[in-house]
């Protein structure tokens, strides 16, 4: 039996998926940007949570 590991949950949180909506709406609610400056955001800058919000300025 293989051992579960939280390597990928991790790498899940340490990204933002800008096509799901709880996403966007989580990151939107943390940094108080709108949703869409969010995808914008994520589009520009790539999925890197640290670079989004650098992006929007958090």
């Amino acid at each position: 039996m293989a051992t579960t590991t939280t390597r990928g949950r991790s790498q899940d949180r340490a990204k933002v998926a800008g096509g799901q909506d709880h996403e966007v709406r989580y990151e939107s609610g943390k940094t108080g940007a709108t949703k869409d400056e969010v995808k914008a955001a994520v589009k520009s800058a790539g999925n890197s949570r640290k670079k989004v919000e650098a992006k929007l300025g958090n």
